[in-house]
């Protein structure tokens, strides 16, 4: 090095370089930081776990250092030799997790049947031939099944009872099991006296003052009348609870299971009472009744399916497992979408009831439009649309657009904000449904007068009322637990009584109105929309009915849109709508590529790999269904997408996530056309016209017979994906081999490894003329 050089320091531990221990600069930073030592870097990479510079994000790079006798090719002997061993390592663990799955899905389900079946046979017999039965090899995959099934119950029971374990340990018995539970004692030993409720009222009445009251009587006696500066003490206390159960959740032991047994019982709850589990059982029999009794008096009444229970028996006799399988898949997609509902409604009042929102509308429809219903939900085999594609529209496109779009809930909240308001102030109910600021303000300081001289409020101004002992302990609870410390008071009009009974009538005919609108609406906008393709020919209302809510969706969205832009003047609204002009021909571009031409190349290509062979036989010719083709494609480009996101860094994956991150405001086209769309269709349409030409152009030339022909032709699909597969597998087999021998190579004569310095002019790493070797 020369006099500048030696000036420059290790980043890390801050010491210049020296003979043995030179300088590198294996990343883009310059200054003070710029050089580092090769050890100093190997430790600090231990350390943080981490392959590239956290400052400039450069991967550094190291080249290995072989021992000088090491040959130019390896030996055929190390070679086989790191074979033998690498191939016993594979055979040992595909031995021990074949071994684990065969105990787990074999015996360990085998032994829980039998074993099950012996105890609940209720004979002596079954217990003396028990080791024998476990021996047996009849009925083997059935008792697996039902084994697993016993087993999977098993675990669940165990861990619910832990679940409960530790809900009993840590937040309290059920409130169940805690009434009339007996007072604690105090310091003399005698137990505690609830204050008894008087005909006076016990607010007002001062707890009896024993010779030396506990903490507790204390704080029994202050529950029923918290004063201002107890209310304080109380908060004090829930904060002082709250930390203590803070300190048993961290001083909790999940390995003392000497304790479980014990305090899982219902031994440490002083008095067990189970007359709410009964009521409670009795409730939901008469939940269940009620039911049961509504379903058979209002069956008739439901004509908005052309469908009866006849149909759905004859269903189950033809395809019983098809059509439980089809009625829990419907039921899971039902769950999950309204679950997703319920939570972009939450924050609005939202409720309906069955007779109002259904039979009623349907009533109203079937009078004023007879035509109108039932709607379509019969399959046919000559529809344009088959079942294969019947859900595939409206659960991949439709749904998962508008549930992802943030407009929808703001539409909610506003049509819910506008009602109240305009039912407020046409009932004078604005203070009682939004309240009034001013008032607040005003009453507020009138409750703080009031509380202090234990007086109630004026009479134009009502708070809501805590009736009984019920409601007073409910809000006492929810003083304790940190809640609101008080009533909003409204201004109470005059017949106030009436006014309510008309706010609930108005409700409901606002609900009312909205059912008929959404079962009307939407279908009808679908069915003339898709008229004009489909002609008279009947199609299933899930269709019709995507087809109207996404119309009726955007026409909302621009009217919306709309709205917005016209307080800013005419020459931002036509700046506006050109940029946005622009924006949504781009979008319907991309749209058609990857919506449209990329499903369907895709659908068509597994249509021809692999339904076609599998369902069509050689003598006849299969027919192709453009629209279920694309539907299919849809789904499968999902797929594609969601496994290309989750797997390795390539290409593919890096273009969709720049896609993904620039959204629609920012759409680049000509990035999308020629990075993704241009690539993925060019294979998908050489997929299908090669095998194509080779089948019909090349083939007959040679001179075989038409059956040949027509047998390349129904099988040149699946034979070239065969071909693909063994390539992509010979080509993985390849890497790997190049791996092993690599490993096989470094481990015999791998020596060191040098760190390579970051070249900046020639563009390109290069090793540094001092750099030495480095033992491993």
């Amino acid at each position: 090095m020369d006099a500048g050089e030696e000036a420059d320091i290790c980043r890390v531990c801050r010491s210049e370089g020296t003979q043995d221990k030179p300088l590198y600069h294996p990343c883009v930073c310059t200054g003070s930081i710029k050089f580092i030592h090769q050890e100093c870097l190997v430790q600090w990479l231990k350390h943080s776990r981490k392959e590239y510079c956290e400052l400039c994000k450069h991967r550094f790079a190291f080249t290995p250092i072989y021992s000088p006798d090491m040959p130019s090719r390896l030996p055929v002997q190390d070679i086989f030799a790191g074979l033998v061993t690498s191939i016993g390592t594979a055979i040992r663990y595909w031995f021990h997790y074949t071994l684990v799955a065969f105990a787990w899905l074999g015996v360990v389900p085998l032994t829980a049947c039998r074993i099950y079946k012996c105890l609940f046979t209720g004979s002596v017999s079954s217990l003396l031939t028990l080791p024998l039965d476990m021996l047996s090899t009849e009925n083997l995959l059935a008792d697996c099944l039902q084994g697993c099934f016993v087993v999977t119950c098993t675990l669940c029971a165990f861990i619910s009872l832990v679940w409960l374990r530790e809900q009993i340990v840590h937040g309290g018995a059920p409130l169940w099991l805690e009434q009339n539970q007996q007072p604690p004692a105090n310091a003399a030993g005698q137990p505690n006296e609830a204050p008894a409720a008087g005909n006076g009222g016990v607010e007002n009445q001062p707890a009896p003052a024993p010779a030396a009251p506990p903490e507790e009587n204390a704080a029994a006696a202050e529950a029923l009348d918290p004063q201002p500066d107890q209310a304080e003490e109380m908060e004090m206390d829930n904060e002082d609870d709250a930390n203590n159960g803070v300190q048993d959740d961290m001083n909790w032991n999940a390995l003392e299971w000497d304790r479980a047994a014990e305090e899982l019982t219902w031994e440490r709850v002083r008095a067990s009472h189970f007359e709410g589990l009964i009521t409670t059982i009795v409730g939901y029999i008469l939940l269940a009744v009620t039911l049961i009794v509504c379903h058979v008096s209002f069956e008739p009444a439901f004509e908005m399916f052309d469908a009866s229970l006849k149909d759905r028996e004859l269903s189950f006799e033809s395809a019983p497992g098809t059509t439980m399988f089809l009625h829990w898949l419907v039921g899971m997609v039902y769950v999950f979408y309204f679950a997703s509902f319920i939570l972009l409604l939450r924050e609005v009042v939202f409720g309906s009831i069955v007779l109002l929102m259904l039979w009623l509308p349907i009533r109203i429809i079937k009078n004023i439009l007879p035509d109108f219903l039932p709607y379509n939900v019969m399959l046919y085999s000559d529809a344009p649309v088959s079942e294969l594609s019947l859900e595939l529209l409206l659960l991949q496109v439709v749904l998962p657009a508008l549930l992802e779009q943030g407009h929808t809930r703001q539409w909610l909240k506003g049509l819910v904000r506008a009602w109240t308001v305009t039912a407020g102030y046409l009932l004078d109910l604005h203070s009682y449904l939004l309240g009034d600021q001013e008032e607040n303000e005003n009453n507020a300081n009138q409750a703080a007068n009031n509380n202090n001289n234990n007086q109630q409020p004026r009479n134009n101004v009502n708070a809501i009322p805590v009736v009984g002992e019920g409601l007073h302990a409910a809000h006492q609870a929810i003083l304790q637990q940190g809640g609101p410390v008080g009533f909003q008071p409204y201004h109470r009009p005059v017949k106030f009584p009436l006014r309510i009974v008309l706010l609930i009538l108005f409700m409901c005919v606002t609900l009312l109105l909205a059912s008929l609108v959404c079962l009307t609406l939407p279908v009808f906008a679908g069915r003339w929309l898709m008229s004009f393709w489909t002609g008279t020919a009947k199609i299933h209302e899930l269709y019709t009915a995507a087809c109207g809510l996404y119309v009726c969706w955007l026409s909302i969205r621009a009217v919306t849109v709309l709205l917005a832009w016209m307080p800013q003047g005419r020459r931002v609204i036509l700046l506006k709508v050109q940029e946005w002009t622009l924006m949504i021909i781009k979008t319907l571009i991309v749209a058609v590529l990857l919506a449209g031409v990329i499903p369907l190349l895709l659908g068509l290509l597994f249509e021809l790999v692999i339904v076609a062979p599998l369902r069509v036989p050689l003598d006849q010719t299969p027919l192709f269904y453009p629209w279920q083709d694309w539907a299919l494609g849809v789904l499968h480009a999902k797929i594609i997408a969601a496994i290309t996101l989750m797997g390795p860094q390539w290409w593919l994956k890096t273009v969709i996530e720049q896609v993904y991150a620039n959204g629609i405001r920012n759409i680049d086209l000509h990035f999308i056309i020629r990075k993704l769309a241009a690539p993925v269709i060019c294979v998908l349409l050489l997929s299908l016209c090669v095998p194509y030409v080779i089948s019909v152009g090349i083939v007959p030339m040679i001179g075989v017979t038409l059956e040949m022909q027509n047998l390349v032709q129904r099988r040149i699909y699946p034979f070239l994906l065969m071909v693909v597969v063994l390539i992509g597998i010979l080509s993985f087999q390849i890497r790997q081999f190049k791996r092993l021998y690599e490993h096989i190579k470094n481990d015999k004569y791998l020596v060191g490894q040098r760190l390579v310095n970051y070249e900046r002019k020639a563009g390109k790493a290069s090793t540094a003329s001092h750099s030495s070797s480095v033992q491993e």
